[in-house]
């Protein structure tokens, strides 16, 4: 029996990323294998800074996935103090998952880590590993010390783990500079996102332009999309539909234009604002950061075939499609609204090549078996 632990940067929850996408398709592909999957830690204090009700981590759970009982479990623990003030606090984590991992039987897992706080767990348990790079966060705007630590955490892994995997070819690169590296991209469930869906009850009704994912200041450009809103007036909305981590003076100055904040949604559903929209957008900003990502929206857009307006970053400067439109500034805002006053009706032009999961999680498997035999002793 196989046994996998996953050091993620995101939660097990209804928006399904990368983590949750490969880990289900190799529970389905091996019957044998089994698998904690950790979320990032609860942080009661910055809940209070924030202004939100402070939780502690939920812990254990056995995941309800249809026929995943007995092999899927997600684990969150609880960070009671902040690194400045607990400078130990990421290895009294580590500490709280291995203790969690042997409760659970599992005996040498292979450790996957997308979150380069495992560094820690890689110190503390020597369990073989792998170090899946979907973000460079030595790229990202980060204080000083944060700024220290990730580069600290990262030489450590790419040290420590038998094997370095990135998502995107300029990860493949600059990654690829320091040891040898395997690209696996993301992609998307083709067959799910074509399937026709009825229009969403709180997309806005007439014409829409519509952005997935992430509403954060490292990756979207919030005057881009004021700019944009504004232009559209009346002829059209502009809608983001993910997360929203935003400032108070953010989240003001995007609804004050006119721009409709969704929210997260579940996967099961984010099909529907994509088939419905009349043009999707791109609102990134271009930083190395931006540009070393693989965005999943990618292929979500493509899937459903309709137009693209995107800022040049990467994954869509790249991209040999005619329905992608690349434009900064205040050519953004133009193309945008071109495109949604032309767009056709989906299916329309949902037909092209599009990259699915299976292929991914084949590849995925194939490094953890690697790795895996690598620490066999023989």
């Amino acid at each position: 029996m196989t046994d996998l632990v996953v050091v993620s940067l995101e939660r097990w929850d209804e928006v399904w990323r990368r983590n949750q996408h490969l880990v289900a398709g190799l529970l389905r592909r091996d019957a044998g294998l089994r698998v904690l999957f950790v979320e990032p830690a609860a942080d009661p204090l910055y809940d209070l800074r924030e202004g939100r009700r402070p939780r502690r981590g939920t812990g254990v759970r056995e995941s309800p996935e249809p026929g995943l009982l007995g092999r899927l479990w997600t684990y969150q623990p609880t960070k009671p103090l902040p690194r400045r003030l607990d400078p130990r606090s990421d290895r009294r984590i580590a500490g709280r998952i291995r203790r969690t991992a042997a409760r659970l039987g599992f005996d040498r897992p292979v450790l996957w880590i997308n979150d380069p706080a495992g560094a820690v767990l890689l110190d503390l348990t020597g369990w073989p590993a792998l170090y899946d790079i979907t973000d460079d966060w030595l790229e990202a705007d980060r204080t000083p010390a944060e700024h220290a630590r990730l580069v600290a955490h990262e030489a450590a892994l790419m040290r420590g783990c038998g094997e370095i995997v990135v998502c995107s070819p300029t990860l493949e690169r600059v990654k690829g500079l320091a040891r040898g590296v395997t690209l696996i991209p993301n992609a998307v469930d083709v067959a799910g996102y074509r399937r026709p869906r009825p229009r969403p009850a709180d997309l806005p009704p007439g014409r829409t332009a519509v952005y997935l994912g992430t509403v954060h200041r490292d990756r979207i450009d919030v005057e881009l999309c004021v700019a944009t809103a504004r232009l559209l007036g009346l002829e059209g909305r502009l809608v983001l539909v993910g997360p929203a981590p935003l400032s108070t003076a953010d989240r003001q100055a995007l609804v004050s234009a006119g721009v409709v904040l969704l929210g997260s949604r579940p996967a099961s559903e984010v099909p529907a604002y994509l088939q419905h929209a009349d043009v999707l957008v791109v609102p990134h900003v271009v930083t190395p950061f931006t540009m070393s990502l693989d965005p999943i929206k990618r292929y979500e857009y493509a899937a459903v075939g309709r137009p693209v307006v995107s800022t040049p970053v990467t994954g869509f400067v790249d991209a040999d499609d005619p329905r992608v439109t690349l434009a900064t500034g205040a050519d953004f805002a133009g193309a945008v609204r071109r495109e949604m006053l032309s767009a056709r009706l989906f299916p329309a032009d949902a037909d092209g090549p599009v990259d699915g999961w299976d292929s991914r999680v084949a590849r995925m498997a194939g490094v953890i078996e690697r790795v895996r035999r690598a620490a066999t002793p023989r």
